[in-house]
Order: C-alpha cells, then sequence, then structure tokens
C-alpha cells in the first residue's frame, strides 16, 4: 500500500479533504487540526470527503471522520458527502456506522481533477500526549456513534485514558 496522505482545500466555504494511500494514525494530528479549524468560525457551505485514491483506514482516521460529521451536523445542519468506491473501505464504514453520518456517494465527484488546487497535510510533529488525547477522541467518538465497536475499542480507550491522566 502507498504512504496515506490529505489533500485538503476550500472555496467559499466549501471544504474538500482528498486522502490516498493507506491513511493511518501518523496523520491524525495534522487532519484533527484541519477539522477543528473549520469549525473555528468560518461559514461552511459544504463538507466533502473524497476517499477515491484512498486504500486502507485506521480506526483513528475513521474517529476523526465521524468528528467531522458531527460537526459539520451540530454547527451547521449539514451532512457531508463522502465519495468512495472502495469495498473494503464501504463495508468498514457500514460496520463504524459511518454511512449514518455521511451521504455515501460510489462516483468520483466532479472537478475532481483540480487536485492542483489542494494543499497536503504535512504530518505534524505534535508531542505524544496530543497524539495520545487525539486518539482518544477518536475511538471514543466510534463507541458514541455506534455502541457496538465498544468491545473492539475499550481496552485502548482505558489505555489511553490512563496515559492521558498521567500527563502533568
Amino acid at each position: 500500500m502507498d504512504k496515506g496522505k490529505i489533500f485538503v482545500g476550500q472555496t467559499n466555504g466549501n471544504y474538500l479533504i482528498r486522502m490516498s494511500g493507506d491513511v493511518r494514525v501518523t496523520l491524525c494530528a495534522s487532519l484533527n487540526h484541519y477539522v477543528e479549524s473549520i469549525f473555528g468560525g468560518h461559514n461552511v457551505q459544504s463538507v466533502l470527503v473524497d476517499l477515491f485514491e484512498t486504500e486502507g483506514v485506521d480506526s483513528t482516521t475513521l474517529g476523526l471522520l465521524t468528528k467531522l460529521a458531527l460537526l459539520s451536523q451540530r454547527h451547521y445542519g449539514i451532512v457531508p458527502l463522502l465519495f468512495c468506491d472502495n469495498p473494503g473501505i464501504l463495508k468498514t464504514l457500514e460496520a463504524m456506522s459511518l454511512d449514518e453520518l455521511f451521504t455515501v456517494i460510489r462516483e468520483a465527484p466532479t472537478g475532481s481533477d483540480k487536485a492542483g488546487q489542494l494543499d497536503e497535510l504535512i504530518c505534524d510533529k505534535s508531542d505524544e500526549a496530543e497524539a495520545r488525547r487525539s486518539v482518544l477522541e477518536a475511538h471514543r467518538l466510534l463507541v458514541e456513534v455506534n455502541p457496538q465497536c465498544e468491545p473492539e475499542f475499550i481496552d485502548l480507550i482505558r489505555y489511553l485514558e490512563e496515559e492521558v491522566n498521567k500527563q502533568p
């Protein structure tokens, strides 16, 4: 699998996040910062997530997509669009109930050839404590939207809670 990359852009309150390759926890701090920046007082008209070039996503990435969808709905009443045709990723989205938070579209978004207008999110060299908090938040959100996921993530959540609570 190709190393994961995340590209972002916005025009007139329309936000696009495009992921490619195998998107993993190493990009979580950057993605979390970007998601939070979207809702920092901006006028958000639409939120689109393009997973057409994505080969894989881990649970932390899924949790941050959950955060994106929940914030979009809570702050602006927007249901984000998610573009994906990868059967494995689609199955994972359904298993985690993300298909209930996004409008999933199985064909490429129009204007998708304009990737040159997007900026690549660079992996933030966040401190370990911040990374733990991001991973913890992501997994708590996954369990919040789909309590059936709790057995899969409860040990990780408890471990991260202990680690975060140890921080001064």
